[in-house]
């Protein structure tokens, strides 16, 4: 049986994925943390062997929570809405075993747990592109493009927010990443440079 613990700030999110995979015969979620400081400790009593985890999260990032079980026997599986770079290689330096986003599908979260447990690395393609990849491929995940799509199409943070049933903050934080990874300063300059590089599908 595969003991997890999961570190998620989000409540309901938090809830979701446990129940998700406690759906999985040889799996069991042991522990449920809301920020990074109660995973490491969550990691200490119950010696889970992986722990999956946001990156921002109160009291001690996921990153950081990474770190500091470093060595444990623990597994880590970062599991975010963040596809930066930055972020990417600080993960690798941290030891992680697994970086995945959240708009991967569900199906897919059970499938890299168990092949991290076999000694496998699993990382969102997405980032070993940006990571390794030359020249200038399209810089948005999945999750991102779906939003900058609707943005085209005319809707507003909270129409955008209810179709893709997600709060208005994270719409929010989806657009300021997507304005950043563009390097644009509007909506409107988002999707002129995602027009011009033909990257609408």
């Amino acid at each position: 049986m595969i003991k997890i613990v999961i570190a998620e700030d989000q409540r309901m999110l938090l809830g979701a994925l446990a129940s998700l995979l406690d759906l999985e015969e040889d799996m069991k979620v042991v522990g449920r943390a809301s920020n990074g400081e109660e995973a490491v400790m969550l990691v200490q009593q119950l010696k889970p062997d992986i722990c999956i985890m946001d990156i921002e999260m109160p009291a001690m990032s996921g990153l950081e929570a990474a770190e500091a079980i470093k060595g444990s026997g623990c597994k880590v599986m970062i599991l975010t809405t963040f596809a930066r770079a930055g972020y990417f290689e600080r993960a690798l330096k941290s030891g992680v075993n697994a970086y995945l986003l959240k708009d991967s599908p569900s199906e897919e979260l059970a499938i890299s747990i168990r092949n991290v447990m076999a000694g496998r690395r699993m990382y969102a393609p997405e980032l070993m592109d940006e990571a390794y990849g030359g020249g200038e491929s399209n810089p948005l995940t999945q999750r991102e493009k779906e939003v900058l799509g609707l943005i085209a199409d005319g809707k507003n943070t909270k129409e955008i927010a209810s179709q893709l049933y997600i709060t208005t903050g994270t719409v929010r934080n989806y657009i300021s990443v997507i304005l950043d990874k563009l390097g644009v300063g509007n909506r409107i300059e988002a999707i002129t440079r995602f027009k011009e590089k033909g990257w609408f599908k």
